[in-house]
């Protein structure tokens, strides 16, 4: 039987097509010599992979990554510029620079060396943050380039276990047209390196940085081409960032670590639901808490809400962390549903600390926080809300109920307020001794 390959990235098939549906590249795809017989480099590649990965001394970027990295798989980290990516590479890199965080299957096992690609940066303006953040860097070499030629051949020279090129739009091909960045330049300097990380057994970071759409590198121009897609997210105005993974072939996705930003690079949150609560006040109007799940992980958070008389014909609706759309349906359901006066207020929605969430099991919080605050009377205390609210004003039950409670209850919290349709409620919170 013959069998085609791709010259770019060594997918194989049984027929010809015109596009690699792994790399996107045109024209790739070639007969393999020798009368359809597999040559022993393919046999090579065929093999059973290994499931060993890099061990990262990280556990907040261990866990999203599914237990580490894996050697020879590209990685894409986004987010806007200024949020840490940087910062948050060079933690990686400098958690696993000993041998021993190597597996045997990576080719610098004895050396554990890392290269970090100096794109953007100089040398000394790495160096410099390496000292502020107080980084052990002796296992780390740099290379300040831009060619993605020279760039392989030094990975190809050194053959590190772990390459991070910061970033991606500051790599360019010279025999492809427009400058670096252009999406074409993109497209081919990943390319490049995808197919250099499979051969080389070696593992790739690269940083992607984020558009005004919100999307990396261009209209999600390397999500298909990456083995893992990582998103750096926060507000740099405020402390918190959440990395979640996106896209992982070697593991689960939607997966979320915790950290906070300080002088000393990103720490680990280990217990979120406490930091995003510690100044919370108790028997305040138009506060409640809820739990939102982040991948597997349920944070307990606190929505607020303010009601003011609008001084103008027009009344203003405004959210932060919170979907405008979605809070627009919920005074809708308010005002006919709950027979609430709010055609004459302005509505402002707040999620604290920054965080974002579409999670359908805030819509009761919200309204609970808007009538408290129209009303001007607190919610009681060690309360949550946990629950999506219909178009016929009816709560509906979430998903993952059980964790979400577990979580209050782990954090003191004794009065739930939640949809009575859930079948298991009454057992559940029979077990947690939680009142409904």
């Amino acid at each position: 039987m013959s069998l085609y390959i791709c010259s770019y990235c060594d997918s194989q098939y049984t027929k010809w097509q015109g596009q690699c549906d792994e790399c996107d590249k045109w024209g790739s795809i070639s007969q393999q010599e020798g009368n359809g017989r597999v040559s022993q480099k393919t046999v090579k590649h065929s093999s059973k992979p290994s499931i060993q990965r890099i061990a990262i001394k990280i556990n907040e970027i261990n866990n999203v990554l599914g237990g580490g990295i894996v050697p020879g798989s590209f990685v894409l980290l986004a987010g806007d510029p200024g949020i840490g990516k940087s910062t948050l590479v060079l933690q990686i890199a400098c958690s696993i620079g000993d041998a021993d965080s190597v597996p045997a299957v990576c080719p610098s096992k004895a050396s554990g060396l890392l290269l970090y690609i100096a794109g953007e940066e100089s040398v000394d303006q790495i160096g410099m943050r390496i000292n502020r953040l107080n980084l052990d860097s002796k296992n780390l070499e740099f290379l300040a380039d831009t060619s993605i030629k020279n760039i392989i051949a030094s990975i190809k020279k050194s053959k590190p276990a772990l390459v991070i090129v910061d970033s991606i739009q500051a790599i360019s091909d010279e025999d492809v047209e427009g400058s670096a960045g252009n999406i074409n330049q993109v497209r081919a300097c990943s390319s490049q390196l995808l197919q250099t990380a499979k051969q080389e057994n070696t593992a790739i970071i690269t940083i992607g940085h984020v558009t005004k759409e919100g999307y990396a590198a261009g209209p999600q121009a390397l999500a298909h081409m990456v083995d893992v897609v990582l998103y750096l997210e926060g507000d740099k105005f405020h402390e918190y960032r959440l990395l979640r993974c996106t896209k992982n072939r070697f593991g689960a996705t939607n997966q979320v670590g915790v950290f906070t930003m300080s002088e000393q690079g990103l720490k680990e949150v280990k217990n979120p639901s406490e930091l995003f609560l510690r100044k919370r006040q108790d028997n305040s109007t138009g506060s409640v808490v809820s739990v939102i799940m982040e991948g597997s992980r349920p944070f307990l958070i606190e929505i607020q809400a303010l009601t003011n008389k609008t001084p103008y014909g027009y009344p203003k609706r405004a959210t932060s962390g919170f979907d405008l759309s979605r809070l627009e349906l919920l005074l809708a359901v308010l005002q006919r549903r709950g027979g609430l006066k709010l055609d004459n207020q302005d509505v402002f929605l707040n999620i604290v600390a920054g965080l974002k969430t579409k999670d359908p099991a805030l819509d009761l919080a919200a309204c609970l926080a808007i009538a408290s605050s129209l009303s001007n009377q607190p919610m009681p205390s060690l309360s949550v809300a946990i629950g999506e609210i219909g178009l016929s004003g009816e709560v509906r039950p979430v998903s993952h109920f059980e964790d979400r409670a577990r979580e209050a209850e782990r954090l003191g919290f004794k009065n739930l307020y939640t949809p009575k349709s859930i079948r298991h409620i009454s057992e559940a919170l029979g077990m947690l001794g939680i009142k409904k």
